[in-house]
């Protein structure tokens, strides 16, 4: 059984090591610990650090990319290199590298393919009231979004299956973490939570500008994914909105016409028109979208069938393992 541990990384030259020191060398099951850095257009000394410390492979992009698409190069790099088991953490230390046994024991167990630590968020005193409220807000709409009972859904502390990580498709360039629980929950990967401890923030979170950033963003990020796995249902509640108004104006209408001839309310009329027919286009976007889905199911098997005959196939040759780092560039 092989772990890789994964930390993306954006000029983390003052935290990385303190993270890396962080990390366990021997997990119970777990036969070969690895470690990977991904480093996302670093202007520091972020892949010194990696380097001198010993990590086994740095992913370095030339530009600063995004969390979401050094998750997601992360994650091929792991594959390619054997990986059964692939662990994400930050590198500001916020999350206990203790915790990734207890982190990885469903998977370990068989009883999940994904697992999401939950951070006790009402007691993390780096939190201010109003973060606290707007991280419940988002975990419950991603609960309604997935179907699923993950209580922290912006959690960065996470665990893949070698099955669950050639499933994995991130399309949004701002983060992963609530979509691929979209996905997973949409999906019907085995997914779990397990509670997890934290320590006291290093520095300000850097995903987003502001608070209301934050907010706008994952809402916009939360809405999209739904859409992508449900759009019929997603565009028929849509529709609501514009159809119930225009028939009610429609009805109106009626009224006016057969009580007193119509005269004067023909703006009613062609407002309850275009509102009808607003709703008639959400409706025939949800069937289009929902034919759209049934082909991207399909494309989405033919890509883990081509994933894994690759990634299967890779052979590392020995020689080249024995290096202290292996460095891809993306």
């Amino acid at each position: 059984m092989k772990l890789i541990i994964q930390i993306p990384c954006f000029n983390e030259e003052d935290t990385l090591r303190q993270t890396l020191d962080d990390l366990p060398r021997q997990i119970p099951g777990v036969d070969i610990i690895e470690y990977l850095v991904i480093n996302d257009g670093s202007s520091d000394k972020t892949t010194s650090v990696a380097r001198d410390w010993g990590v086994n492979y740095i992913v370095n992009f030339t530009q600063n990319k995004g969390l979401a698409k050094g998750f997601m190069a992360g994650i091929d790099v792991a594959l390619e290199n054997g990986a059964d088991i692939i662990v994400n953490t930050d590198a500001d230390n916020q999350y206990k590298g203790d915790d990734i046994e207890n982190l990885i024991r469903p998977i370990l167990e068989q009883r999940a393919d994904i697992v999401i630590g939950a951070r006790p968020i009402d007691e993390t005193e780096d939190f201010s009231f109003i973060k606290k409220k707007l991280q419940h807000l988002g975990s419950w709409a991603v609960r309604r979004a997935s179907n699923t009972a993950i209580p922290d859904a912006p959690s960065g502390f996470r665990a893949f299956s070698r099955e669950a990580a050639l499933k994995l498709n991130v399309v949004n360039d701002y983060t992963y973490t609530l979509e691929t629980i979209v996905q997973a929950g949409r999906e019907k990967i085995p997914m779990v939570s397990v509670p997890i401890r934290t320590n006291r923030s290093a520095r300000p979170s850097r995903l987003s500008k502001s608070m209301l950033d934050y907010v706008r963003i994952s809402m916009l990020t939360i809405l999209r994914a739904y859409l992508v796995y449900k759009p019929l249902k997603g565009f028929l509640f849509l529709s609501i909105f514009p159809t119930i108004p225009g028939l009610a104006i429609w009805i109106r209408f009626l009224y006016y016409l057969k009580t007193q001839g119509g005269a004067g309310h023909i703006q009613s009329l062609i407002l309850a028109c275009t509102l009808i027919i607003i709703g008639f286009v959400c409706v025939m976007i949800g069937i289009l979208g929902d034919t759209i889905c049934a082909n991207r199911k399909i494309l989405q098997d033919v890509q883990y069938h081509t994933r894994k005959q690759y990634y299967d196939g890779v052979k590392i040759n020995p020689e080249v393992t024995k290096e202290k780092c292996r460095i891809y560039y993306r």
